[in-house]
């Protein structure tokens, strides 16, 4: 991991011009990725948390939480074409490629560790959501000099034989095919064999690795030469194509995210790359980036943006306490006891929000960049 001062490029962190085109539109997409991600992860409402910022519940659809983690995956593979691209211009070996990928994907997951250790206030080993994004990316980096059709073939199979696993497979115990909360094939491989093990969601590997190559395929359309205006309008058509095949896909196996099932995948694909065509409109075709300004500089910095705002609130807000009330609670008690309880926990979630953002536009003004 390093810290450097620089431009930062389409990957997420600095590079120099020479190796990287500035892509506004990613900084912007996964700004607002970060903004939904603080919001959901700090909300401070209790029972009058708005629906939309919790997550769905079993075949209730998808909810505005459940597309943070997949538009950060989409987001990791976006990037994939501008890093290969500029590791290729250094004119090194392919292994040391296959090796930078290796050594990130270590790293990604380290810090996963490192979060859910810190939560438990103890050394664990188990996945979440950094260790995720970390092995997806690792198998869709790896792939990604096999040609686009092949790509291609690999997510449709890797979706298709998914959902026939789920869909058609007899659950152990039960004798036939099922998939209810309690009762499906991911969940009994889960509860059998992997919790032991403390692997429990492995199995996720495969769909959401499906998702990062989906968003490398979506990078590779920015990196041909093509006007802006035209790039925008093939966003926006395979965004609409995605989109509309994973509401038909859910017709047969239901938007799930706890087992990421096939049509949540295209789906929230699907809806980030509409986003992705309607800010490169604005931002890279038109040059309108003074409305964005707010989302780049969260965008700018994402595994910092991830990182930073937990690690803090587990280790500081909540791990100090003074006269019985951690730190974090007697923030939210002071603005509770200022404009009421609904009020109260609107500002503690903006008011920590606010801070970060403050915090980030530093390090951009500075051109500190954090990357692995």
């Amino acid at each position: 991991m390093a810290v450097v001062r620089d431009t930062p490029s389409a990957e997420g962190g600095p590079s120099s011009r020479k190796i990287a085109p500035r892509l506004g539109s990613l900084d912007v997409f996964r700004g607002l990725t970060i903004l939904l991600m603080l919001l959901v992860n700090n909300v401070a409402l209790d029972a009058n948390t708005p629906y939309l910022l919790t997550h769905a519940p079993w075949n209730g659809g998808v909810y505005l939480a459940d597309l943070v983690f997949p538009w950060f995956l989409l987001a990791v593979g976006v990037a994939i074409p501008f890093a290969a691209a500029s590791f290729r211009k250094k004119n090194l070996p392919s292994w040391r490629y296959d090796l930078k990928v290796i050594q990130r994907s270590i790293l990604l997951f380290g810090l996963g560790l490192l979060i859910v250790s810190s939560i438990a206030r103890r050394p664990v080993f188990a996945l979440d959501v950094l260790q995720l994004i970390a092995m997806a990316y690792l198998v869709a980096a790896l792939l990604y000099n096999l040609p686009t059709h092949r790509r291609g073939m690999i997510v449709g199979f890797s979706l298709l034989a998914y959902w026939a696993a789920i869909r058609y497979l007899p659950v152990p115990g039960v004798g036939r095919a099922i998939f209810e909360e309690d009762q499906n094939l991911i969940l009994h491989f889960n509860n059998t064999f992997l919790s032991a093990v403390n692997l429990r969601g492995l199995f996720s590997v495969i769909p959401t690795s499906a998702l990062v190559m989906l968003g490398s395929l979506i990078g590779d359309l920015f990196r041909l030469e093509l006007p802006p205006l035209r790039r925008s309008a093939w966003l926006l058509g395979i965004g609409l194509g995605l989109t509309a095949l994973g509401a038909l896909w859910n017709l047969s196996l239901p938007y799930n995210k706890t087992f990421w099932t096939p049509s949540y995948i295209l789906l929230t694909a699907g809806l980030g790359t509409i986003l992705l065509g309607i800010f490169h409109y604005l931002v890279d075709a038109r040059g309108w980036r003074g409305w964005a300004f707010v989302l780049t500089v969260l965008g700018s910095n994402p595994l910092f943006a991830y990182v930073a705002p937990i690690l803090v609130k587990v280790w500081l807000l909540q791990g100090i306490v003074v006269g019985g009330v951690s730190i974090q609670q007697s923030i939210l008690n002071f603005w509770r006891g200022w404009v009421g309880s609904y009020g109260g926990g609107w500002l503690y979630t903006l008011s920590y929000i606010a801070f970060w953002w403050l915090v980030l536009w530093v390090m951009y003004r500075r051109r500190i960049f954090l990357r692995i």
